[in-house]
């Protein structure tokens, strides 16, 4: 039996012992509840002077979308959208008839329709994308008919195929007439940032561990440029690891699986679980009762007060229909008895014709009954009167069981003395609609370094750092490791940032030199990072792209700087002579480069 198994037949004995507890000691415990957050629809905001012709920051993740200006005030240092990047519109809907982001109160029950721009986290269909930006533009106040006359600073995945870049492009300029925009990696906005926030000057050396909702991605950062050819995507995130956590409490909780819906797995991931600094070491301490008990967490799921009410209804029901029965039962027992009655009647008037020696009449009733002797008409006299005393003793017990019993002057009903039990739960129905969460905790998270847990065949997001290091001399191994950031939704876990460095401790060499540390706000830096870049660097300056450059290059051109993937042009003529030019790996045709 594997460990894991272990664990599990250990949580649910352990679990048991807990429901055996006294109800005191069960109410000093800390019982958590679902937020189920609902989404309230965003204000439209007024534009306002100081952001005339000021740079729009739109960090596009494949899971939420933050919008916001690029404006030295203060009041405006923080993203002013931040929703959902999805769409919920029907098949043959109108565009006016679609929801967009915050517009959906409650993502559950249009789950199904949500439509999203992006196929993991490159972009796919520009139509959904088409709505997310008139979303944006709709509520910062721009009103203007027909064209955008703000420049745009977009973020996109690392290694964007140059499709997916043209037909961003394309939608921007054509359809927006946006006077100039700029791309940027977020883990590289994200990396800009905190280079600026502790005072050091780009550019800088150093490998960023960015995790989002779909992906996981290893950057390296070589004197402030991404080395496109090196960096390394790993196809787990936050999405997998709230699915992952949805498929255990299911298999946990089968009485429960349409409550456990993703939307509360995503909360109950960001809020409860942790990254164990040793995997197997921590499952381990979950086998023992005493810190099952004291580290486990009671999430109530929300229930009816009802409960009760309907479990009578139910019993009473079935004490009705088992009353119907017993009385069709007797009906058809007392028709039985008379004709079994009836019958003796005739038998014994056929006897008694014996007796009076009126034996020619006794033969013929006998030829009418079917009998060949008198031996035989008594026999089957004897038998029906036994039938027929049974009868009348079984009709008499089944009725006096009917009646109600008297008791000191007070009815009671003998039914629901035998259903008392069912009335009356011997459990708590608040219990019984809470989940323990154990060791999923520690499970749902550990998927980022080990995928195997949810049969992905592939490395983890340590192994790829170290396939990543190989790649590289060892003094600049050594530049890399010394400034490692984690960054992205996905990496806010408590614990991640010890067992990252464990793991480094464990790849790099004796008394080697190494620094991780961790966004303040994984959610937000890249947008941060992306506003202080356009701070600092003006439209129409190094990194922009104007309209000229997208009607003479094209719309797969990007203008580098310190926070964007680095722009390989195909060569139409000759693609097998540029590819071999840039050294690409074999995983050029998994999205690890700029290579569509």
């Amino acid at each position: 039996m594997s460990l894991e198994a272990t664990v599990n037949n250990r949580e649910e004995d352990a679990e048991l012992t807990l429901g055996a507890m006294s109800t005191k000691r069960d109410a000093g415990r800390h019982v958590y509840s679902f937020q189920d957050y609902k989404c309230t629809p965003d204000p439209i905001f007024a534009l306002e002077s100081d952001c005339l012709e000021k740079p729009i920051v739109v960090d596009n993740g494949s899971y939420q979308c933050r919008a916001g200006w690029a404006c030295g005030e203060s009041r405006l240092e923080e993203p002013l959208l931040v929703f959902r990047s999805a769409a919920a519109r029907s098949r043959g809907a109108a565009r006016s008839e679609s929801h967009v982001g915050n517009d959906i109160s409650n993502l559950e029950p249009l789950r199904w329709t949500l439509k999203s721009a992006f196929d993991r986290n490159a972009l796919v269909n520009c139509d959904i994308q088409e709505l997310v930006f008139d979303y944006i533009f709709m509520h910062l106040g721009i009103n203007t008919q027909g064209h955008v006359d703000h420049p745009l600073v977009v973020s996109e995945p690392p290694c964007n195929p140059l499709h997916c870049r043209q037909m961003m492009s394309e939608l921007l300029f054509e359809c927006y007439g946006v006077p100039q925009v700029t791309y940027g990696v977020d883990g590289l906005f994200s990396f800009y940032n905190n280079i600026i926030t502790r005072g050091l000057d780009p550019p800088h050396t150093g490998l960023v561990l960015s995790s989002g909702y779909h992906c996981s991605h290893v950057l390296p950062v070589i004197n402030g440029r991404l080395d496109a050819v090196n960096c390394k995507r790993v196809n787990v995130g936050g999405g997998p690891s709230a699915a992952y956590l949805q498929r255990l409490l299911q298999l946990k909780y089968p009485a429960h699986q349409n409550a456990v819906t993703l939307s509360r797995m995503e909360e109950l991931l960001h809020q409860h679980s942790y990254i164990a600094l040793d995997y197997h070491s921590e499952l381990e301490k979950w086998r023992r009762v005493e810190f099952y008990e004291q580290e486990v967490h009671r999430v109530q799921l929300p229930f009816s007060g009802r409960v009760t009410g309907v479990c009578e209804e139910r019993s009473e029901r079935k004490a009705q229909q088992l009353k119907r029965l017993q009385e069709i039962n007797n009906r058809r027992r007392e028709e039985k008895l008379q004709e079994d009655q009836k019958r003796l009647q005739t038998l014994l008037a056929v006897q008694e014709l014996l007796e009076d020696g009126s034996l020619e009449l006794f033969h013929r009733s006998l030829m009418e009954l079917n009998m060949d002797s008198a031996e035989e008409l008594q026999s089957y006299i004897h038998k029906l009167s036994v039938s027929v005393e049974q009868h009348k003793i079984t009709l008499k017990t089944e009725v006096s069981e009917m009646e109600p019993a008297v008791d000191d002057g007070n009815v009671v009903d003998s039914d629901v003395n035998e259903d008392s039990g069912v009335v009356q739960p011997l459990f708590n129905v608040a219990e019984y609609h809470q989940l323990f969460v154990g060791t999923e905790r520690v499970r749902a998270p550990e998927i980022l370094f080990q995928p195997s847990l949810m049969g992905e065949e592939q490395m983890g997001l340590m192994e790829t750092l170290q396939f990543v290091l190989e790649q590289y001399p060892p003094d600049l191994q050594e530049a890399l490791v010394k400034n490692v950031l984690l960054t992205g939704g996905n990496m806010q876990y408590s614990g991640i940032r010890e067992r990252v460095q464990r793991e480094l401790l464990a790849i790099r060499p004796f008394q080697s030199h190494f620094q991780v540390s961790q966004a303040d706000s994984g959610t937000l830096d890249s947008w941060f990072g992306a506003r202080e870049w356009a701070l600092r660097n003006p439209s129409g300056g190094p990194g922009w792209i104007s309209r000229q450059d997208y009607e003479e290059k094209g719309g797969e051109y990007l203008s580098e700087h310190c926070a964007s993937n680095a722009f390989i042009p195909i060569d139409l003529k000759n693609t097998s002579s540029a590819s071999k030019h840039t050294n690409l790996p074999d995983t050029a045709n998994s999205d690890n480069v700029s290579i569509p």
